[in-house]
């Protein structure tokens, strides 16, 4: 076996010249880019009238995100045309003092052109906060009605709040009236939203209250960006006080001061004030909208107040507002979120059962929502009922269901699902059929799967390497290595490609399938079609050696690993773990481990499952719970196979008051019980004739769809 391991071894007239220094700086940085040094951004100093803010602890900054800079650049009035910006050119102009009087030149001379995709792209990729404000405060200046557009807008209000905070310190004012220019309201109203979303309340509190030094009046709008930042702040104490205030600088509130108010309280979970609030707003004549409405559903769903939630959608209906997308998620999410995911099944699907259509995004929430919390029964049964009222999934919400039922439903009753839409027109896509065609071949249905997969080449669903990756893949899951191989053939004969992506799905199949001998030809196939073996590549070698019970041809491929620039990671580590635990060497695995946790890979919830349950079986319990205490310390949630093991152990010593114990911790550490794991301790416990301890965890697991072993009668 030395053979197959050994195989796997084979970047004014002033201005004029500052510009032209510049532009030929950026030429030169171009021909030598690792000789450019970015220049360190200003920070600006602050000052008594201004003070600087310490960013509070809920203005965590998210990451920049990368930004390609040759973009497609399009506006109403122009053709669409292809432009190169260099970010960097711009953020060194915009760090220079003179820096209004050198983008205008830049702008004169053609160099940068002003449309919003341009802007925004500008706006995004300047690393130093006080760049994308400059900018756009000199867009403002040119082209007023660009910087107002949305788009523009919302890029400067993000890129404030992931680099910023920006602070209004004196030189920066002075800067923005030296250039000519002046704060806005507009602009002020962006700074407001940016310094809410960080978390500086105080200091938006702070800035508003001396607008008169910017030479701004307070006015409603300009009271709504400090009050919704005051909300997204978590002050919502000081937001009221500002709302209040109001009336005393001639400001009145509109539909955006209660819409804020409302979310507010709805998110702290005081609906009794919202409503305090729609009623105080309805009677000085600003009646609710749909973003008020879907607040309210939100809110009374956070509430558990179920029934108030379809009084405030009759009452959308009596006063012929109409529900948005986002109300009626807020409905579904909030619903299921709220409680037990049976219930939540229960309350929505009574309120539908009322209803003659059923919108489409109700359905498609509730079958996701279905599905993520494994309830196949009940996705079957909603979607029959809802196709029934004329409901038709696209292959996405389709996709998922099916992958739902699959896991937990008859597979006849999945075929029939998936045929009665597919003749309706639906078209399930690659990833449904794949799914379904796997789970045929498993249950040894394999003419209905061959139905399906031809179905699959009919409609063209296989014709590139990712398609025939996935039947590949399906037929190697299925341990239908010949179907696979003839697949890889005709792939082949069709002109397609193979990539390593196919090379190591087949190595994996062989491997699992105890063929190493195949094995090693797919991978002397591999090296000659010009790849280089990966980490998943040697982990499935690794992985076949070890079910042949080869160890150590096994860790001779493992050593060989680094030979090939390769580095192992947690699943290679964890099938050597495995294997070792398997044949009893426990001392060697333990080694591994803390080999695995020096080179720096952090072990996993199966890593230590495998000694975890060597120990149990060794009746080596405290070595065991040494381990358990390991993975707690590094942040690690154990499964059910980490709790088996101790509670079987615990049993089986006659420890069962320190396994019940143990049982009851699960939740609590964010494990819920699995129907072994509760029959376990169940059994356990009817064995010391306590039954009503028995009983107990019976009907509580019961209750949350588990089904856990009958409790004798005395």
């Amino acid at each position: 076996m030395r053979g197959l391991s050994s195989m796997a071894s084979r970047a004014s007239p002033a201005i004029k010249t500052v510009s032209e220094e510049a532009y030929n700086h950026r030429k030169f940085n171009r021909e030598n880019p690792t000789k450019r040094k970015p220049k360190a951004a200003p920070s600006p100093r602050s000052t008594d009238k201004f003070a600087t803010p310490s960013r509070g602890k809920s203005g965590s900054k998210s990451p920049s995100l990368p930004f390609n800079s040759n973009i497609l650049i399009s506006d109403r009035n122009e053709e669409f045309c292809v432009k190169s910006v260099d970010h960097q050119y711009i953020s060194e102009i915009l760090s220079r003092k003179d820096w209004f009087l050198l983008i205008n030149h830049e702008y004169k001379a053609k160099r940068i052109s002003l449309n919003p995709r341009l802007l925004v792209s500008i706006l995004q990729n300047q690393e130093n906060p006080l760049h994308p404000l400059r900018f756009y405060i000199w867009v403002l200046k040119i082209y007023p009605l660009l910087a107002k557009k949305q788009s523009v807008r919302s890029a400067l209000a993000n890129v404030l709040y992931r680099k910023g905070p920006v602070i209004l310190s004196v030189e920066l004012l002075q800067d923005i009236r030296n250039s000519g220019c002046v704060i806005t309201e507009d602009l002020l109203c962006i700074l407001i939203g940016s310094w809410g979303r960080i978390g500086l309340s105080k200091y938006c509190a702070e800035i508003f209250g001396q607008i008169s030094f910017l030479g701004l009046s307070p006015s409603t709008r300009l009271y709504n960006a400090v009050i919704d930042a005051l909300v997204k702040s978590n002050s919502l104490d000081l937001a009221y006080l500002k709302f209040q205030q109001m009336p005393l600088d001639n400001c009145n509130p509109d539909r955006f001061t209660y819409n804020i108010l409302i979310h507010g309280v709805c998110r702290i979970g005081v609906v009794d004030e919202a409503l305090r609030l729609v009623k105080q707003m309805e009677s000085l004549g600003c009646s609710p909208n749909v973003f008020t409405y879907t607040i309210l559903v939100d809110g009374f769903c956070n509430a558990r107040r179920f029934d108030e939630v379809f009084k405030v959608l009759e009452t959308m209906k009596d006063r012929n507002v109409s529900p948005s997308d986002a109300t009626f998620r807020s409905l579904v999410h909030g619903v299921f979120r709220s409680v037990d995911p049976s219930k939540a099944f229960e309350l929505l699907s009574r309120y539908l059962e009322k209803e003659v259509v059923l919108p489409k995004v109700v359905c498609d929430t509730i079958l996701c929502c279905l599905s993520d919390n494994k309830m196949p029964k009940e996705a079957a049964l909603f979607l029959m009922k809802a196709q029934e009222k004329g409901y038709f999934p696209d292959s996405s919400t389709f996709n998922i269901t099916v992958t739902c039922l699959i896991r937990g439903l008859d597979v006849t009753k999945t075929c029939e699902i998936l045929d009665s839409f597919v003749e309706q027109g639906l078209r399930p896509c690659s990833n449904t059929y794949i799914s379904l065609i796997e789970a045929l071949f498993k249950a040894g249905r394999d003419g209905e799967g061959n139905r399906y997969l031809n179905e699959m080449l009919q409609v063209g669903l296989v014709s590139n390497a990712y398609s025939y990756n996935m039947v590949i893949d399906c037929f190697c899951k299925a341990s239908m290595m010949n179907r696979a191989s003839e697949t890889f053939r005709e792939m082949k004969q069709c002109g397609i490609d193979p990539n390593i992506v196919t090379f190591n799905t087949l190595i994996s199949g062989y491997s699992k399938n105890g063929e190493i001998d195949k094995a090693r030809s797919m991978l002397e196939m591999l090296l000659e079609h010009g790849f280089k073996p990966n980490v998943f590549t040697f982990s499935s070698i690794i992985d076949g050696l070890c079910r042949a019970h080869q160890i150590g041809d096994a860790f001779n491929c493992f050593n060989e690993m680094v030979e090939w620039g390769v580095a192992p990671n947690a699943i290679t580590y964890n099938i050597l773990i495995h294997s070792l635990c398997v044949v009893g060497d426990v001392a060697k695995s333990m080694k591994l481990l803390r080999r695995m946790q020096a080179n720096g890979i952090n072990p996993d919830v199966f890593s230590f499952n495998a000694l975890i349950q060597s120990f149990c079986r060794m009746n080596k319990v405290e070595k065991a719970q040494n381990l358990f205490v390991s993975m707690l310390a590094l942040g690690l949630i154990p499964d059910n196979f980490t709790y088996c093991a101790f509670l079987k152990a615990l049993c089986e010593s006659g420890r069962l008051d320190e396994a019940k114990e143990l049982f009851l911790s699960m939740e609590a550490n964010r494990c819920i019980p699995d129907s072994h794991t509760c029959n376990l301790i169940i059994d356990a416990l009817t064995q010391q004739a306590r039954f009503e301890e028995a009983k107990l965890i019976a009907r509580k697991y019961s209750n949350q769809g588990i089904s856990p072993n009958s409790i004798p009668v005395l």
